[in-house]
């Protein structure tokens, strides 16, 4: 009999504990997210000041802003690989409550790919209209 009490006052605290959480998210917040417009930069239109920055940090791994008058650069690199064959893969560039979130991958050489001992940087520069959010790096 007295195992069945309890059996039931745990029942009745699990049914409240699950309210509970139902009613509060369980501290979870849904935020609005809209994918932005974007464009990848390639490097002879990347702005001269901003192409100066990068060559003097892209051997670390880099993640900047840079905003122009018209347009905020995104820019994030992985540091120095030693061989060649990476390349950078954009998920998705969107704006969330208040800010932007850039998610991207590296990719290595593919396992048939043919590839040199030189040393590679790989970085990527995306273009999109001016905003003043700031801009959080997923990679």
């Amino acid at each position: 009999m007295r195992k069945n009490k309890i059996d039931i006052l745990v029942c009745i605290f699990l049914i409240f504990v699950c309210s509970v959480c139902g009613l509060w998210g369980c501290g979870k917040t849904e935020t609005e997210v809209t994918q932005l417009d974007y464009t990848v930069v390639e490097d002879k239109d990347i702005p001269q000041e901003l192409k100066n920055i990068i060559d003097e940090k892209k051997e670390s791994t880099i993640r900047l802003t840079y905003n122009t008058d018209e347009y905020t650069y995104a820019v994030a690199g992985y540091g120095t690989m030693g061989t060649s064959g990476y390349s950078i893969c954009v998920n998705s560039v969107s704006l969330g409550t208040d800010s932007i979130y850039v998610d991207i991958d590296l990719l290595g050489p593919k396992p048939q790919e043919q590839v040199t001992k030189v040393s590679t940087t790989p970085y990527i520069v995306l273009k999109m209209e001016k905003r003043d959010e700031t801009v959080v790096f997923n990679m």
